[in-house]
């Protein structure tokens, strides 16, 4: 049996850890997850090891912060005058908003804390500083046409 290479889809089953052992993600509710080879949809350390593996194997990638979500980065923390949110937002801890970036591009701020003049926000990935584990069973190779 081949290996995946650039191009092919793989049907996959995971389930990302932290470094503390929680999990954070799995297909376990989804069911297999089709991946294309090369699209960048998953980490490159996961797609380098799915070439390597062959249908029915099951492996365990260690991935550091750096080359996850990258370092929790404080100045991504920032305070915002409720009076700058709209007005039929009631702002509540772990509520995602969507906010313009000086260079215009998207990013979505988390809602840590809500003041009475502001809301606290965290514009890091939730994943931010956490190294991760993910276990992947690799369920089958729909090679490119």
């Amino acid at each position: 049996m081949q290996n995946a290479k650039q191009g092919d889809t793989v049907v996959i089953e995971y389930s990302v850890r932290t470094s503390n052992g929680t999990v954070v993600g799995d297909t376990e509710a989804s069911g297999p997850q089709e991946i294309k080879i090369g699209d960048g949809a998953i980490f490159p350390l996961i797609e380098k090891k799915l070439t390597e593996m062959k249908v029915g194997d099951k492996e365990s990638v260690a991935i550091d912060s750096d080359n996850a979500f990258g370092a929790r980065r404080e100045e991504m923390v920032v305070d915002i005058p409720r009076q700058s949110l709209p007005a039929d937002v009631d702002p509540q801890p772990g509520m995602a908003l969507q906010a313009q970036q000086e260079d215009g591009s998207a990013i979505t701020l988390y809602i840590v804390a809500v003041g009475d003049e502001a809301v606290k926000a965290d514009g890091n990935h939730p994943l931010a500083g956490e190294d991760l584990s993910f276990d992947v069973t690799l369920r089958e190779i729909k090679e490119a046409a």
